[in-house]
């Protein structure tokens, strides 16, 4: 493809969207609910898109709702499909409820790319979609995504080996229609050579803080990873307790954030964490450009600011995937890593998929060739009731399985998430 253009969803204040346009990427439309971030993209989008007409350039509202926008009127024209779907559903931080959250919308991410048919797709989530709770989930979404045409797979990336100073592990995946497959090849980590300390040396310097390089000695690793949060969890931090602690490792105080460096009269005596950092050191952190053509500048009060920097996709990590995507959507170069035999993520899920009729365990274990045993095989169709609806015959001691529908939101018309979200509307709590 030459014209590179792209739907964006869920895309908060824009880390994505930066990124996606360094590789070359132009935006049809990003769709936000948040109001403060959706207002940040349309000011940057629009500043990068100077002949674009801003108010359809952005949409604020719910992604699902058919009165923000319609998925259709983009249908065979969209080269990218992208977006950050919310992170709560699959956060160790929440209770990691899966479909049976209502701010769950991965599912229904899928479910869009049939309605859309871009020529690839790339999503990225929190850590937690990694864990083995979501074996079976993640394979649902590559079953199906193949049942639309797309060939999909899902990685692990951490920031910190794409130029970003923090930890910052996403799970991130990507689907491509089988003629671009070949020529995909996930971008090759080159980790970076910034600590906290040399990363913000300039701007923790400005004032004249004169433990500057104490701090920069002290500060000489990577950040933990950054928290944006969301409104019902109150003011601007750096994180829960564990990560406080990192970050006084650091001699950074993560208890708040600072309106402005250090000066001349800065006492290490009143402030034995260390300084607190500005939100222009957390976005440097969090990999937003300082280049002039390409700073962003954000709208809202400094807990707002903080929340759009600290709740985004690090820009030079979108960078990276959307630089091989773009290639394989030109067809340059040759690697197929889509095209090699891809990690099965839940056995158990594909063959109960694809039965006709209850299973087993034991007869589970036997259709595996022995890999997993019962007990293992009866842990994962735990995992599996989360998500998915699991009938259950019993006769004697012996229970027979046969899967049902997967309980995530894919637009259905009576799904709770209606509900939920209108009640959640209400009460002014969005995120």
């Amino acid at each position: 493809m030459t014209e590179l253009n792209v739907v964006e969803i869920c895309a908060g204040a824009g880390g994505q969207s930066l990124g996606l346009h360094l590789a070359g990427f132009r935006h049809e439309l990003a769709v936000e609910l948040d109001e403060t971030a959706a207002t940040t993209l349309r000011n940057n989008l629009a500043r990068l898109s100077p002949t674009a007409d801003p108010a359809e350039l952005v949409k604020v509202g719910d992604v699902a709702d058919p009165g923000v926008w319609k998925p259709e009127d983009y249908a065979g024209r969209v080269a990218l499909l992208a977006g950050g779907v919310p992170c709560p559903p699959f956060s160790v931080a929440g209770k990691q409820l899966g479909a049976g959250d209502e701010r769950d919308l991965f599912a229904w991410a899928v479910h869009l790319t049939g309605r859309v048919r871009p020529e690839a797709l790339l999503l990225e989530n929190v850590r937690g979609l990694n864990d083995p709770r979501f074996g079976g989930y993640r394979q649902a979404v590559v079953d199906q995504l193949e049942d639309l045409g797309y060939r999909a797979d899902w990685k692990l990336l951490h920031a910190k080996d794409y130029g970003v100073p923090q930890l910052r592990p996403r799970m991130v995946l990507v689907a491509l229609r089988p003629e671009y497959v070949d020529y995909f090849e996930w971008p090759e980590p080159k980790p970076t050579t910034l600590t906290v300390g040399s990363a913000l040396v300039d701007l923790m310097g400005a004032n004249g803080f004169r433990y500057i390089d104490e701090w920069v000695e002290r500060a000489n690793s990577i950040a933990p990873t950054i928290v944006g949060g969301s409104k019902k969890h109150g003011g601007a931090d750096l994180g829960p307790t564990r990560a406080k602690r990192a970050w006084e490792e650091l001699w950074v105080d993560a208890h708040g954030l600072a309106n402005a460096a250090p000066g001349e009269d800065w006492e290490r005596e009143e402030h034995p964490r260390g300084p607190k950092l500005t939100v222009d050191m957390v976005a440097r952190l969090q990999g937003w450009l300082n280049e002039p053509d390409y700073k962003w500048h954000f709208t809202g009060m400094k807990t707002s600011h903080y929340r759009q920097v600290g709740n985004a996709f690090p820009p030079p990590v979108a960078r990276a995937v959307g630089e091989s995507i773009a290639r394989a959507l030109r067809k340059e170069g040759v690697a197929g890593t889509l095209r090699a035999d891809l990690k099965m993520h839940d056995e158990v899920y594909h063959i109960l998929r694809d039965a006709d009729d209850f299973l087993t365990s034991y007869r589970i274990t036997q259709l595996l060739g022995g890999r997993l045993s019962v007990n293992d095989v009866e842990k994962r169709i735990a995992h599996l009731r989360h998500d998915f609806n699991v009938e259950e015959r019993r006769s004697g001691a012996r229970s027979s399985y046969l899967l049902g529908e997967w309980r995530a939101f894919q637009g259905q018309s009576d799904h709770k998430r209606h509900e939920a979200f209108a009640a959640r509307r209400s009460r002014g709590r969005i995120s």
